[in-house]
């Protein structure tokens, strides 16, 4: 039987769980519990570890108060390949900007599909982690959020606020210094 260790942590933007599978974090939820885990994975053993996971949440618990900084976390992704496909884009875009669902759709080669962009967006498991607030409609308004439009435009704020903080990148005798 497939083992499933969980933990719950808490953040600026509130109390979340976050769940391991072998291969690596299969969930980050916010306003969640136990009933989210055994939904994802009904037949595992359930176990909950916060010993075990302390690092990782204290990770996710950094990367949700800053979500423009790396989490250096390896994740196992569980969908279809076309929501695996669309969840590799999100990760793409940078900290403080943001794209619409048919940008998604076009840079995956299937411009129609907007749609199924956002349903992909919609069966994301890793809130933040793989970030699905960065995704917008055709007008730049926020649309929905799994995980509630306030806290997104909270997440989308402080990711703005620190790409501004950031110091800018200036050309050294014709060389781009990091």
């Amino acid at each position: 039987m497939n083992t499933i260790r969980y933990a719950f942590g808490d953040s600026l933007l509130g109390p979340f769980v976050a769940a391991l599978s072998v291969r690596g974090l299969a969930i980050v939820a916010f306003d969640a519990g136990l009933a989210e885990i055994e939904g994802r994975f009904p037949d595992a053993d359930l176990v909950e570890d916060q010993t075990a996971l302390g690092e990782t949440i204290g990770k996710l618990a950094a990367k949700i108060d800053h979500p423009e900084n790396d989490a250096d976390l390896t994740l196992d992704l569980q969908g279809s390949d076309f929501e695996c496909r669309v969840w590799n884009a999100l990760r793409e875009i940078p900290a403080g900007t943001t794209t619409t669902y048919g940008e998604i759709a076009a840079r995956l080669g299937v411009p129609r599909q907007a749609r199924e962009v956002g349903e992909a967006c919609a069966a994301n498991k890793l809130a933040v982690v793989v970030p699905c607030h960065r995704v917008v409609k055709k007008d730049g308004s926020i649309s929905g959020y799994r995980w509630g439009v306030r806290r997104k435009g909270k997440l989308l704020e402080r990711e703005h606020s620190a790409r501004l903080l950031q110091p800018a990148v200036v050309p050294i005798h014709g060389m781009t210094a990091s």
